[in-house]
């Protein structure tokens, strides 16, 4: 009777595992569906934004999936979008993370439907490569120091050769990219009038309004700080229809 017992016992135990492990499979089988539905919606944005960039990676975070699938709201779900490229500059990757996303179950799986997220966040790095582009100024040498853009650029005036050492700070306002030059001067040189008034001239043109590639999803930037490897971009937006 004891050894019946045990036998039942370790039949139960066996089912169970089972269950569970056929729970995981639907669970993952589930989640990699809804991935694919939103890699095909982040790819016709991409398209309808007229930029370039890699095929998405999604992942649909949280778990078990299929908890967040009854309840038709989703944790969170994370897209990568890789060499994205517009207007000569070069994000080598977007990395964009929804939260509170809501969709039926129909929806994440068939396609067809609405898919919001209650908040989106971008985060990418432009390179200096692609920052210097957006000057259209030949010599150029962009880089960071100490939390400002430094701008160094080989000038003729008259008959005096100078290098321009400009130092700016960059902000963000109304989702525009600033540069604003608040010193600028010559490198190792003493300047003729002409060289200086030449000087004086550049402070302004250096100062410029930066033209970043579209986001999608109505991605806004709020933030950008001066990094040794580029210009780190922060973007938001609040409820924001991922497909309709």
């Amino acid at each position: 009777m004891a050894r019946r017992g045990r036998r039942w016992g370790i039949g139960l135990t066996i089912v169970f595992v089972l269950l569970v492990g056929l729970l995981l499979v639907v669970d993952r089988v589930g989640a990699w569906a809804a991935e694919r539905t939103v890699e095909e919606k982040v790819s016709n944005e991409v398209d309808e934004l007229g930029i370039a960039a890699s095929d998405p990676e999604v992942t649909v975070g949280g778990f078990p999936f299929v908890t967040q699938v009854l309840e038709g709201k989703y944790e969170e779900i994370t897209i990568v979008l890789r060499n994205v490229s517009a207007n000569r500059v070069t994000m080598p990757v977007l990395d964009i993370r929804a939260t509170g996303v809501n969709a039926a179950m129909n929806t994440l799986m068939s396609g067809e439907g609405s898919i919001t997220a209650d908040r989106v966040v971008g985060t990418a790095t432009v390179g200096y490569a692609s920052v210097r582009a957006l000057f259209d100024q030949e010599g150029l040498e962009v880089g960071a120091e100490n939390g400002q853009l430094r701008l160094r650029l080989p000038l003729t005036a008259g008959q005096q050769s100078i290098t321009a050492v400009a130092l700016a700070n960059v902000a963000v306002s109304q989702g525009v990219v600033r540069v604003a030059v608040v010193d600028i001067r010559a490198e190792g040189a003493q300047l003729l009038p002409s060289a200086q008034r030449l000087l004086d001239t550049y402070k302004s043109r250096l100062s410029v309004q930066l033209r970043l590639p579209p986001l999608p999803f109505r991605l806004r930037v709020e933030n950008v700080q001066v990094r040794p490897e580029g210009l780190a971009v922060t973007a938001s937006a609040q409820g924001v229809p991922i497909s309709s």
